[in-house]
């Protein structure tokens, strides 16, 4: 079974779901791939601890207060491959961000591959279930252009002057 409430957020209505133990989405209302990894229909019980530590920490986020993913227990669903990208997004500092080269260079060492592409690290990126958590905002451009974000190139800006 999987839970959801919602959650008003300075850039929109957010939609946070569980498997009660742990949080596997955070999407931006409208976003691409919407509730992707979600297989089953979504109860909404807005009384589910996980989900409430999850709105405490949007809040402190939205209130510039830095807030670690690792006060939540995390469990997006995909790939391998995907997986490893998105351990890499976690290490973006907060009020910093990587290009998809960088994390590119960090999976193929990782792989044991001589090189890896960027598109393909973007791919992963793009399907990151857990948005602003996993702070795939926090991904640009070679040179620090804001590309491709799920939730539209707006909120993406918007959550990284957030973080300035």
């Amino acid at each position: 079974m999987f839970y959801y409430t919602n959650y008003k957020s300075p850039v929109g209505n957010l939609t946070i779901a569980s498997d009660e133990k742990s949080i596997v989405g955070l999407w931006i209302e409208n976003q691409k791939y919407f509730k992707e990894t979600i297989h089953s229909k979504l109860i909404r019980k807005d009384d589910l601890p996980i989900l409430n530590q999850a709105r405490k920490w949007l809040d402190r986020y939205f209130k510039k207060q830095n807030p670690s993913y690792k006060e939540l227990k995390l469990n997006p669903e995909g790939n391998s491959f995907r997986k490893i990208v998105w351990n890499h997004l976690l290490e973006i500092p907060y009020g910093k961000t990587t290009t998809y080269g960088e994390i590119a260079k960090k999976v193929a060492k990782e792989l044991g591959k001589e090189k890896m592409s960027a598109q393909a690290i973007g791919g992963a990126v793009g399907h990151n279930p857990i948005s602003i958590i996993i702070p795939c905002h926090r991904v640009v451009g070679k040179n620090g252009d804001l590309t491709g974000y799920a939730g539209g190139i707006e909120t993406k800006k918007k959550l990284l002057e957030l973080e300035k």
